[in-house]
């Protein structure tokens, strides 16, 4: 690479060659490089994040645990002396061969340190610990050109269970006071029993001594003497029971002791024994029980409310259902209304043709309701006084009777003009000749098939018809 070369803050670059004695750093710039009789490299300046882990190192009390820190470390760019070491050291080398050395480094530091204290320095005093390993750490990777940033601690375990023992320390405290105090006031009985002991043997000494050296004038003085040693014997005696009940009594006071701190290390954990029950009650009973009866009257609430608003809902749908109806009735009675009054309207335009054609209308259904009485008859029985019409003449009769009127009822109907200058009087005729051909053939299926004298259309036009 020749011509102008840059690099960013993060980076540093060494140009060595020509025209340089020694090389050219320059962290974070450009700089110009000769073709072939110079040469440039790259060193990164970036913060790196180490993960030290210490497995199994045994304290200084020979406890073995395990450490893991984080340490935040860069190659130095703002300092000359420290930015030659590195390149000196890991010009041409990896990041991840910088991060490899500069982590064994703080490993071995931090091996070093952990070994130097206790389990409960380390455990209780993090800051402490994190100090050391930062100070004495720094004070050797600077030689390599590194920084150390930071150093704290991220964990710290133990397979033996030591530290979870620690909870515990101040109940071994006692016990082992406890255990200490017993031997303590043994060894003081102990001692005291030697130098009674010791004192007897020395008092006979001195006697025997004083015996032998009277044994000259032991006769003389053999009375006085032995009274003497009578006299020290009893003392030495009493004395020694003395002392002997003394240390008894002691060694009982100090096993009173001994049993007064067991029970109320007894009375401490039934105490809390009745706590923990009280706890355990209240989450196992009395939470559950307060939840449920939360539930319910959620539930409670819910099925109110559901409630409520069904019926609102209900009542709603049958507001709107009835302002439907409302409407549709109303509608309704305004369309008829309205066609009522057309229909008026119509009528009072053509007067005389409406009515007509309203009679026309109704004549078929008049027609059947005549016919309908004659259609259900299986049988006509006529009876005469001798000077009527019998037979099928007086049916006739009756049947142009029927007409005659119908005839003087649509004439009424239409205002009084006679059917034939009535429009439609031609329909009228047709609708009566069908019902008088209706007539002829119930009269001819009555009397069992015989003809009648006339046709329908001879009896109404008063001419005779040829028969087909």
């Amino acid at each position: 690479m020749t011509g102008f070369v840059t690099c960013g803050p993060n980076e540093a670059l060494v140009v060595s060659g020509c025209c340089h004695r020694r090389p050219l750093m320059v962290p974070g710039g450009r700089v110009f490089v000769w073709p072939v009789v110079q040469k440039v490299q790259r060193i990164t300046l970036n913060t790196m994040t180490l993960t030290i882990e210490s497995p199994r190192v045994y304290t200084q009390q020979g406890v073995p645990i395990s450490v893991t820190g984080i340490a935040q470390v860069k190659i130095q760019g703002q300092n000359a002396d420290m930015l030659r070491a590195a390149c000196e050291q890991f010009l041409g080398k990896s990041e991840d061969e910088i991060m490899n050395v500069a982590r064994e480094t703080l490993e071995g530091h931090q091996r070093a340190i952990m070994a130097s204290m206790t389990v409960e320095e380390i455990y209780k005093n993090r800051k402490k610990f994190s100090k050391k390993v930062f100070e004495v750490a720094s004070s050797d990777l600077v030689d390599m050109g590194f920084t150390v940033v930071s150093y704290t601690i991220k964990d710290i375990s133990d397979e033996e269970g030591y530290l979870k023992a620690l909870g515990l320390a101040r109940t071994a405290e006692v016990k082992r006071d406890a255990r200490i105090g017993e031997a303590e006031a043994k060894r003081d009985a102990l001692i005291k029993e030697a130098l009674a002991e010791e004192e007897r043997m020395a008092a006979r000494y001195v006697n025997d001594a004083e015996i032998a050296k009277a044994q000259r004038d032991f006769e003389l003085k053999k009375a006085a003497y032995d009274v003497e040693v009578f006299s020290k014997k009893a003392e030495s005696d009493l004395s020694y029971n003395l002392q002997a009940a003394k240390t008894r009594q002691r060694i009982k006071d100090e096993q009173m002791q001994v049993k007064v701190v067991e029970r109320t290390q007894e009375i401490q954990v039934q105490e809390q024994e009745i706590i923990r029950k009280e706890k355990e009650l209240e989450a196992t009973v009395r939470k559950p029980a307060e939840a449920e009866k939360f539930k319910l009257e959620k539930l409670a609430e819910a099925h109110r409310n559901k409630v409520i608003m069904e019926a609102e809902a209900e009542a709603q749908a049958l507001r709107l259902r009835g302002e439907a109806e409302a409407f549709a009735i109303e509608e309704k009675a305004k369309a008829e209304a309205e066609m009522m009054a057309k229909k008026a309207n119509a009528y009072k335009e053509y007067e005389a043709a409406a009515k007509v054609d309203m009679v026309l209308d109704s004549l078929p259904k008049i027609a059947a309701e005549v016919a309908a009485p004659l259609a259900q008859c299986n049988r006509v029985v006529m009876i005469s006084n001798g000077n009527s019409e019998v037979g099928a003449s007086k049916l006739t009769g009756e049947v142009l009777d029927i007409i005659t009127k119908v005839h003087l009822t649509v004439s009424q109907l239409t205002g009084g003009t006679p059917l034939p200058n009535v429009m439609g009087a031609s329909k009228l005729t047709g609708e009566v000749l069908d019902i008088i051909t209706k007539v002829h053939l119930t009269v001819s299926q009555l009397t069992g098939g015989t003809p009648l004298p006339n046709t329908p259309a001879s009896l109404l036009t008063g001419k005779p018809v040829a028969s087909k």
